[in-house]
């Protein structure tokens, strides 16, 4: 398997950035950590072994970006619109400057995928870019901004809450149809630790059922934790289903 690592600058955070690609040529997947995870979870915690017969098959490329979480989401005693400002530029470091290297590779819509709360981060950026990507997997996710920022909201807030903004998307909005044309799937367990993101997914199943936007939510047995074990099964599930080998 071909695996890449890079560590470019971002102009929107100030920093160097890590991700690694696995594989050279197939679909590209972008895939965010866990909360405060990192770029190299996805190969340590064994999602690119599951991965790996489309990769190896040249039917997928997985680029597996860093994450800043600990600043932003998890940073429960920061100011709060820093945290919010400091989460948008993350926001914009994925759309602006990473796509466009990866894109470079292959002038393609992109998938997007993310456990935990790398599924909001795949959300946020599905929902708020379907031109972009035409394929989100979220699994075991929450949804929206007020468990991270319980006592404030402000426009980034609602930008960075598709559980918001998605309820409140009017008809006439150009990515509704988008929406429509797109691939979008929500797994998750009904086991042990799941019982607020899976509210949080029945609420976004309700949402996207009244705007009539297809979406494949696919509910797991009790047995089915908010845990590695179980979205090492998923993963590969859902690209059995949507992208057969």
């Amino acid at each position: 398997m071909d695996v890449q690592y890079h560590n470019w600058y971002s102009q929107n955070l100030g920093r160097n950035m890590e991700y690694k690609i696995f594989g050279d040529r197939g679909h590209a997947m972008i895939a965010f950590p866990s909360q405060d995870g990192r770029f190299y979870d996805y190969a340590e915690r064994g999602m690119i072994h599951e991965l790996t017969p489309w990769i190896e098959a040249g039917r997928l490329r997985v680029i597996c970006v860093d994450g800043i979480d600990w600043e932003t989401w998890s940073n429960m005693n920061g100011d709060a619109r820093w945290r919010i400002e400091q989460q948008e530029r993350y926001f914009h470091y994925i759309v602006d400057e990473l796509l466009p290297n990866i894109r470079y590779w292959a002038d393609e819509n992109i998938m997007v995928t993310g456990c935990s709360m790398g599924a909001l981060h795949a959300a946020i950026c599905f929902f708020r870019r379907p031109d972009i990507f035409d394929t989100l997997i979220a699994m075991s996710g929450l949804f929206h901004t007020r468990d991270s920022f319980p006592f404030y909201s402000d426009d980034l807030t609602y930008a960075n809450s598709p559980q918001d903004f998605l309820q409140q998307m009017p008809e006439h909005h150009p990515w509704m149809q988008l929406y429509r044309q797109r691939r979008i799937i929500f797994t998750i367990g009904q086991g042990r630790w799941e019982d607020i993101t899976l509210h949080s997914t029945r609420e976004m199943d309700r949402i996207l059922c009244e705007k009539h936007v297809p979406a494949w939510f696919d509910y797991w047995g009790f047995d089915s934790d908010h845990d590695w074990p179980w979205w090492r099964k998923q993963l590969p599930h859902v690209m059995h289903n949507i992208e057969p080998l």
